[in-house]
């Protein structure tokens, strides 16, 4: 009997209406719909043409979602290697030559020779606590001038670093998500 599925879809651009098939027992927590469609409301002037980085990347919808609206490339961070399989699947499947899917562990690849992004999708698995480390090495090159960081964490979770400013914040009942970007 195969594994029963679930899937998120894109909510817009040329991809719209694709479904991403999440399987069942994974610790995959994807970013919801309606989440996903506020926070690109609210990079809508941010995304046409620009560089996209998705940390803990699990399914790919955020940075997916990215290029589906018009940014010039994602380059997706995921250490499982059946989900990296997966999101090189779903690349081929959509033609998206924009998308380049990074087999590694987000914290250590982030030591690497730092590379300016325009949008930087922070998402870890809640368990972790990664995001304070996370940010910490994100403000050491690795934002574009101008660039904004999406993060997403339990309600719990510590406040980013002074050298942070939310621009845009919004929770459920699960979550608090935020758009930031470094002060200096």
């Amino acid at each position: 009997m195969p594994t029963p599925r679930s899937s998120v879809r894109i909510i817009g651009g040329r991809w719209r209406g694709t479904r991403i098939e999440v399987e069942a027992g994974t610790t995959v927590r994807p970013t919801g719909d309606r989440i996903r469609e506020t926070l690109f409301n609210w990079l809508a002037p941010d995304v046409d043409g620009a560089r996209c980085l998705d940390l803990f990347a699990g399914t790919g919808a955020l940075g997916f979602e990215a290029v589906s609206r018009g940014a010039a490339s994602a380059c997706l961070v995921e250490r499982d290697a059946t989900l990296v399989r997966a999101l090189a699947a779903l690349g081929a499947r959509l033609n998206a030559g924009e998308v380049q899917v990074q087999r590694a562990d987000a914290l250590a690849w982030l030591t690497g020779r730092a590379e300016p992004y325009d949008i930087v999708f922070v998402d870890p698995p809640f368990a972790t606590g990664l995001a304070t480390a996370v940010l910490e090495r994100l403000a050491n090159g690795w934002l574009a001038a101008h660039g904004v960081v999406y993060l997403e964490q339990p309600h719990d979770a510590p406040e980013p670093a002074a050298c942070w400013r939310v621009r845009k914040a919004g929770s459920t009942r699960h979550v608090s998500y935020k758009l930031i970007e470094l002060t200096g």
